[in-house]
């Protein structure tokens, strides 16, 4: 207990004596100050667990030191005592902000027993406070993964949107990290302390979900044995994220709908409205745009929902964040060190920045789990990687080739010149070097395309007669 700080606040020195008596044989490090503005200094200069103050003080009384740790925002306990007249007095200082209050004649059991809950109450105080940075910590926006323009654009939204209670709808391809940042608007929000819950859409058959949003009264249909509590109330004060949202059928379109415009809804089966005070987070892979055009989504849901749109963009966009996603997804999985996987060769790295990543992060991150898992060498090399990344590879760099940069550099204008030659060569190979043919595969006229194989110099092979 000796690391626990009380301070007494009391003009009378009969009581400051006594208090001290009392709570220094529990082993409190014990401080007094002869009033409330003594008090306050002591408190501006030194930390203390418990304020144990006389309500009735010339100048600034016991209020006035209490007002002074609210205000202040001391991670300090209040407790007040005074005399059975003022009992008023002592629960609006509890209102203000005390924790407890103490009548005189004081009772030294009472007071210990007081003490000792105040002391419960801030060590359950730190460890919620703690809990609650570690989790918004976990969730906050730059644990989003990426230093591109356009994730930083993202970021940048976020950071805007956050606070407020917009509706938000966020639009990108599967595994680009949709719900990620649902989570981050809501634990960068002042909704953090209440409950994030999602739900998605697609995954649940059409029967199931009103009554997994909305909740169900006892006897609403057949198998309904209780009331449910749906997804919308279990988020009350929170947030709610609706992912696959365009998912839903058009009879769940008109309800959510409703909810949105009148902030209340019904369970199934009941007649009560209950009040949604919710903040809503929506997310699509879809067009919603091409959804509205062929009838399937409904226009004004669609409004409603777009109120801020986030667009995720795709992996293979932002090809310069891999190696960044790379490394972060190499910790995650191999945090200790257990595996004696560093990181990606070269080569193998090259590969894995020219794919077309249709799966997105997810994919990404799935592929670099399983080779921390399977290789056994302390870099991943081309034999480590799945014959999916090497072909799709192939592919994209027949178009795209990847220049191994040396460490001395490279002339840009002997590679780009060597680079154009390339492009050039198979076009003609393709074409039979029909240069009309070429031209078109090219997107260039023929007299431009002439024009460069003239200044490469490029000849068609000597066809040789193997009869």
């Amino acid at each position: 207990m000796g690391s626990h700080n009380i301070l007494i606040v009391d003009d009378e020195i009969q009581n400051r004596e006594y208090l001290s008596e009392i709570l220094s044989e529990e082993d409190y490090a014990v401080t007094s100050a002869v009033d409330g503005r003594d008090a306050i200094t002591k408190l501006s200069q030194d930390m203390f667990h418990v304020v144990l103050t006389d309500l009735q003080m010339p100048e600034i009384d016991g209020l006035g030191v209490i007002r002074y740790l609210v205000e202040n925002k001391l991670n300090c306990i209040g407790i007040i005592y005074t005399g059975y007249g003022s009992v008023k007095t002592a629960v609006d200082a509890m209102r203000l902000g005390a924790f407890d209050y103490i009548t005189k004649p004081f009772k030294a059991d009472e007071i210990k027993v007081v003490v000792t809950k105040a002391l419960e109450h801030l060590a359950l105080q730190e460890e919620n406070t703690y809990l609650k940075q570690q989790l918004k910590a976990r969730y906050k926006f730059e644990n989003i993964i990426g230093n591109s323009d356009r994730m930083q654009r993202v970021f940048g939204m976020i950071d805007k949107v956050a606070c407020t209670d917009s509706t938000v709808l966020i639009l990108g391809e599967s595994g680009t990290g949709k719900e990620l940042v649902a989570r981050a608007l809501h634990y960068n929000s002042h909704r953090a302390t209440n409950a994030f819950v999602p739900v998605n859409c697609g995954a649940i058959p059409e029967e199931l979900l009103e009554s997994e949003l909305f909740g169900h009264e006892k006897g609403a249909f057949t198998g309904a044995f209780r009331t449910r509590i749906g997804r919308f109330e279990l988020a009350s004060g929170g947030s709610i994220f609706l992912d696959e949202v365009s998912e839903m059928s058009p009879n769940l379109q008109v309800k959510l709908l409703r909810v949105i415009q009148e902030r209340e809804f019904e369970r199934v089966g009941g007649v009560k409205s209950i009040k949604a005070d919710v903040r809503i987070i929506a997310a699509t892979n879809r067009n919603l745009d091409e959804e509205v055009t062929a009838g399937r989504f409904r226009e004004d849901l669609y409004y409603r929902l777009n109120v801020i749109p986030i667009n995720l963009p795709p992996l293979r966009d932002r090809r310069e964040d891999i190696p960044l996603l790379v490394k972060h997804f190499l910790h995650k999985y191999n945090p200790d060190g257990a595996s004696v996987l560093t990181g990606f060769g070269k080569k193998a790295l090259a590969v894995v920045m020219n794919y077309s990543w249709p799966g997105n992060v997810r994919e990404l991150e799935n592929i670099v789990e399983r080779m921390v898992v399977l290789c056994e060498g302390a870099e991943v090399e081309l034999s480590d990687l799945p014959d999916k990344l090497l072909s799709g590879s192939a592919a994209a760099s027949s178009a795209v080739p990847l220049i191994d940069l040396p460490e001395t550099g490279i002339d840009l204008s002997t590679a780009v010149n060597e680079f154009e030659k390339s492009i050039i060569v198979q076009a003609l190979n393709k074409s039979n070097w029909v240069k009309n043919r070429a031209a078109k595969l090219l997107h260039v006229n023929r007299t431009t395309l002439v024009e460069k194989i003239k200044k490469q110099k490029l000849e068609k092979p000597t066809e040789v007669n193997l009869g």
